[in-house]
């Protein structure tokens, strides 16, 4: 497993045995290991620092049914909302103030936000704090949406892919979603100028540890700017409730791999781990992460955007979040780097 480790960090990938072998072979020796380049790494290209982004979450309506998904189109057990523009920047204004330099705008794949409304929204949002960042996550949209948006300011956008496995894709989608429109929106996304952020579950349901290799593989085959792992954590109201959740050890260990591949890549300790583990975000911040996603969504919204279940911060108001985060990430020898916090080769 060392020489494999070692490989890696020389050369930067692995083939798709040596892969499925470093993960299959992962022991507590192996990850600390790992763990420890990782940090380093991190440490060499970004410093101490964690850039904080700030999530603000305006609208829960999906027309896609993920099988894992809280807000799929047929849990008629959610409670919908939609933010108009004023709430919105309203949302960013608070984020401002609190010192967020990049806003991150997410929600389902929901048609009342079409091209020229998301395009308002973005144009809106940097006019306002031009000196902020604007990360789009609206899922799969056409090669024209995304250029528009990026013409009216948006500046990254993550659109996890999953899983790069078709067979495995599908167990996870309905028959209408395909993984080819997913990785074609992933390419127009590069082409287009975009910090472009892919990623996938640990732990969903009919995962192999192939398919982590492949998904590995993907990663140095598309070279985004950011990468976006969490584990797998089952919702009460989706035909995937009695699916057990995914491994946070793996995931840290994923994590160290990713960085180790990718170094100035910007990988986020998600609000995923800290939801299965109440150290989780730091453990990630020590496995090579870089950055939090601290909620700005109104609380009154926030607990209705609920992709899995035991989400945590869904009852904290935006400073809480904002401060919470940095005393915690204090208590592991880290600090918040208030920039912008772009990727190293990116030129805006």
């Amino acid at each position: 497993m060392f020489k494999l480790a070692d490989t890696l960090e020389r050369d930067g990938t692995l083939d798709k045995e040596g892969f499925a072998a470093l993960i299959s072979g992962r022991n507590p020796e192996i990850a600390l290991y790992l763990r420890e380049k990782a940090a380093g790494i991190r440490d060499r290209v970004f410093g101490k620092g964690v850039f904080l982004r700030g999530l603000l979450e305006f609208s829960n309506y999906c027309r896609n049914d993920c099988l894992y998904c809280g807000i799929r189109r047929s849990n008629r057990l959610a409670e919908r909302y939609r933010l108009n523009l004023e709430e919105i920047l309203e949302s960013c204004r608070e984020g401002y103030e609190l010192g967020f330099r990049t806003f991150v705008l997410q929600s389902g794949e929901d048609p009342h936000y079409g091209e020229y409304y998301v395009s308002e929204i973005v144009a809106a949002v940097k006019n306002t704090f031009p000196d902020a960042a604007i990360t789009l996550s609206l899922g799969e949209r056409s090669r024209e949406a995304y250029a528009r948006w990026r013409k009216s300011g948006a500046d990254r956008y993550l659109l996890r892919h999953e899983t790069r496995n078709p067979d495995h894709y599908k167990k996870l989608h309905p028959a209408d979603m395909k993984l080819s429109n997913r990785l074609r929106c992933l390419y127009d996304l590069k082409d287009l100028g975009y910090q472009v952020g892919c990623g996938f579950m640990v732990g969903s349901p009919f995962q192999r540890v192939s398919d982590l290799a492949e998904d590995l593989l993907f990663i140095k085959e598309l070279s985004p700017q950011m990468v976006g792992i969490g584990p797998f954590i089952p919702h009460k109201d989706t035909p995937f409730k009695d699916f057990p959740p995914g491994d946070v050890d793996l995931t840290l260990y994923l994590l160290s791999i990713i960085r180790i591949m990718e170094p100035s890549a910007l990988l986020p300790a998600t609000t995923a781990l800290g939801s299965l583990d109440g150290f989780g975000r730091e453990k990630g911040v020590l496995s090579g992460a870089n950055v939090i996603m601290p909620i700005l969504t109104p609380p009154g919204a926030r607990k209705k955007y609920l992709l899995y279940d035991n989400k945590i911060c869904t009852g904290d108001r935006a400073a809480e979040c904002r401060f919470c985060v940095a005393r915690r990430l204090d208590s592991i020898g880290h600090g918040v780097d208030v920039s912008r916090g772009d990727h190293p080769g990116f030129r805006p």
